[in-house]
């Protein structure tokens, strides 16, 4: 079973519809921290704001659920909030996170007054270095964003994907079973829907 966590801050149908798509037939969208537990498989998705993110994981315990099932080692997929709450400390709200991986979230600073907060649009992603799930995408290839707030993560190992938008920003993140995007795969097309695929069949060991 695939777990879609539920915690009122997502495109959850959006993932959902992605995951049939690619022929993940059990993805099943909750709530319930047990079945994020004994998933085999989670997806992490998100949207708004990561302040009222953070207290409805914690109210649900799936914050918990989460920290446990990530040290299982089994394959867990973040997506654009879900790619920032996996770090220790968001100043959206000045909130800390779960911290499955060190760094913080930082909101844009855009010197180019041309360049609005959000970044929302097509844009480019350069691969820094490869991984399994990144098997049907090259780099160059234009995903789908919609964030005010990208990862700063503490080491550079774990950064996968860069994209720039009035500056470098980490945009694919990654340690051990984990792997995120800031972009939104649900809503990036034939692109999106590799890096899912790729997912799909990933047992969550970490790249060589």
């Amino acid at each position: 079973m695939l777990a879609i966590v539920d915690y009122d801050a997502g495109n959850l149908r959006s993932v959902q519809r992605a995951c049939q798509h690619v022929g993940i037939s059990d993805a099943e969208i909750t709530a319930d921290p047990d079945r994020v537990r004994v998933a085999d498989k989670v997806i992490f998705p998100g949207v708004g704001s990561s302040e009222s993110a953070v207290v409805t994981l914690q109210a649900r315990g799936l914050d918990d659920a989460l920290t446990e099932y990530y040290y299982s080692g089994k394959p867990l997929l973040g997506i654009c909030l879900g790619s920032q709450i996996v770090l220790d400390h968001s100043e959206e709200g000045d909130r800390d996170c779960l911290g499955l991986l060190a760094g913080r979230v930082k909101r844009f600073q855009l010197a180019d007054a041309s360049l609005k907060v959000p970044h929302i649009g097509w844009n480019s992603v350069d691969i820094v270095r490869d991984h399994p799930v990144l098997r049907n995408i090259k780099s160059g290839d234009e995903f789908y964003f919609v964030h005010s707030y990208f990862v700063e993560p503490a080491d550079e190992a774990t950064v996968y994907g860069r994209t720039n938008y009035g500056g470098e920003f980490c945009s694919m993140l990654g340690r051990n079973n984990l792997f995120t995007t800031q972009f939104h795969l649900e809503k990036s097309g034939r692109l999106g829907l590799g890096i899912l695929d790729a997912f799909k069949e990933w047992d969550g060991t970490p790249p060589c």
